[in-house]
């Protein structure tokens, strides 16, 4: 699962001319989901984006995470985040889940932040062409990828 975070002070996300979420200041997260990804990744993913601290403090040092600040999460689907660029000029998906497990998987990381305690939630329309409006905080904006940073039990 890859998560690419931007701070923000707000966010929105339209489709068919309609805004179908959006947030205060807080993180937009564009999430993209990989074939091998599963429930407990997506659980660890949430409790990552939502612990991390990426919020100034009183002290303007980034101390604080978006549970600290009572901020709220949109999550955008992108399966773009998989894209291999490395031949050629067009880039495959072909590390991107199945739209079935990855719709799932993308809702289940919704429920889970929203578990955590995050209000608002908002999120787009999987599989929509959506229109995503936001002004970045900073910029902060942190890729993290479930590859790298996830360990498995052993």
């Amino acid at each position: 699962m890859k998560a690419l975070i931007q701070r923000v002070n707000y966010a929105k996300v339209e489709t068919e001319g309609k805004i179908v979420g959006q947030i205060e200041k807080g993180l937009l997260v564009l999430l993209g989901v990989g074939h091998q990804d599963t429930a407990e990744i997506a659980e660890f993913l949430a409790d990552k984006c939502v612990k991390l601290r990426i919020f100034s403090d009183e002290n303007d040092k980034l101390n604080l995470s978006l549970a600290d600040i009572n901020g709220g999460m949109l999550v955008v689907s992108n399966f773009t985040l998989y894209a291999d660029a490395s031949h050629g000029r067009r880039p495959n998906y072909l590390d991107a889940a199945p739209p079935q497990q990855a719709d799932s998987l993308y809702r289940y990381f919704a429920a889970c932040v929203e578990d955590l305690g995050i209000n608002p939630v908002q999120t787009g329309v999987f599989g929509a062409d959506m229109k995503v409006s936001l002004e970045n905080d900073g910029p902060v904006t942190i890729m993290l990828d479930t590859d790298v940073i996830y360990k498995k039990p052993r």
